[in-house]
């Protein structure tokens, strides 16, 4: 029973036979293919928006070069102090970026308050030759903590960084389990919102390895074709790339893979709601559950051959707090989790 991430999963069928299709024969290189201009227009039509698209191959390329295009060297991106591109991806936002200064701000369940923005700005004085400037400010959806942010939090959060004219970037690797849950359009949640950049996450919902940097003003991103370039991730075949796309969101494919991830975590997340052996960390309202575990409880997970990793205390709510031996256990689903898996699960946490 692995539960450990959502990487762990293959690809979905559909994007599999989109790859197989896509092989055969010859097509023209670096993205200049029929597939990823496909792609391209594809994306327009789910945002009802004009936009630029850049595909890459992992979410670190994707992260790392949306926050490049939209920050200076002497700039500075505000963002969670544990969010992915604060603590996972190894430095690659301030060495594309070329020296910007990641600033992490402190929130419950790894969201982000306007009032804390707007305290941060207060700090970083505007104009002062000593300081880093503010350009953008990141946030997850869903974060790093399972949690959601609704259109009116991330227009909130927008109007906190407008101001001082900071960009809003969103890491968006679980962008289709918070779509589905909100049930609201692609548009209302970014562009509408507010949202500059967009990591639109492919890989953790089906795809092979497919990510996608969306710009919603076209014209923002004049340097990305050489920035993308540059960072190794303009690859000569991409219609492979477009290809894993094309299958993934022919027909709602994608939106249908998160809605049964997002199902997955919702039956642990209900089964276990009344449990005196367990308790919730935070709401389960994306593919992720985040358990408090006691180290009975630990043991006997090991026991059934449970896994999943243990996961940072620090988002959590003063009154959840952790007694001694307890930690949070981390349980994601994928599109590939069987119901089968859950309910063993589940068994394994009524013991």
């Amino acid at each position: 029973m692995n539960f450990i991430s959502d990487n762990t999963a293959g690809a979905s069928p559909q994007v599999m036979a989109a790859i197989a299709a896509a092989n055969d024969g010859a097509a023209s290189a670096y993205g200049t293919d029929s597939w990823t201009q496909g792609v391209e227009r594809r994306f327009a039509e789910i945002f009802e928006h004009e936009v630029a698209v850049f595909l890459v191959a992992s979410g670190t390329a994707a992260n790392a070069l949306a926050l490049a295009s939209i920050t200076r060297p002497w700039g500075a991106v505000l963002t969670h102090e544990e969010s992915h591109v604060a603590d996972d991806e190894c430095g690659a936002p301030e060495f594309f970026s070329d020296g910007a200064k990641l600033i992490g701000l402190p929130g419950t369940g790894n969201k982000l308050q306007p009032e804390t923005v707007t305290q941060a700005l207060a700090r970083l004085r505007e104009g002062a030759l000593h300081q880093v400037q503010p350009q953008a400010l990141s946030i997850t959806q869903a974060t790093e903590c399972g949690l959601i942010y609704t259109p009116a939090e991330i227009s909130a959060l927008k109007q906190a960084a407008a101001p001082r004219g900071l960009k809003l970037h969103m890491d968006g690797a679980r962008f289709a389990n918070a779509l589905v849950t909100l049930g609201c359009s692609p548009a209302e949640i970014t562009w509408k919102a507010g949202v500059d950049v967009l990591s639109f996450g492919g890989t953790k919902n089906g795809a092979w390895a497919a990510e996608a940097v969306i710009f919603f003003d076209p014209d923002a991103a004049a340097e990305m074709k050489w920035r993308r370039k540059r960072a190794g991730q303009t690859l000569s075949k991409g219609r492979l790339i477009g290809a894993q796309f094309e299958g993934l969101l022919a027909d709602g494919h994608w939106l249908d893979l998160a809605r049964h991830a997002n199902g997955m975590a919702r039956r642990l997340a209900e089964a276990v709601a009344g449990s005196n052996a367990v308790r919730l960390a935070w709401p389960s309202q994306a593919n992720e559950v985040f358990l408090i575990l006691t180290p009975a409880m630990q043991q006997t997970l090991k026991a059934a051959g449970v896994s999943y990793i243990t996961w940072s205390d620090r988002a959590l709510a003063a009154e959840n707090r952790l007694a001694d031996g307890e930690i949070v256990g981390r349980f994601v689903m994928s599109f590939a989790t069987r119901a089968e898996q859950v309910e063993r699960l589940i068994a394994a946490l009524g013991d």
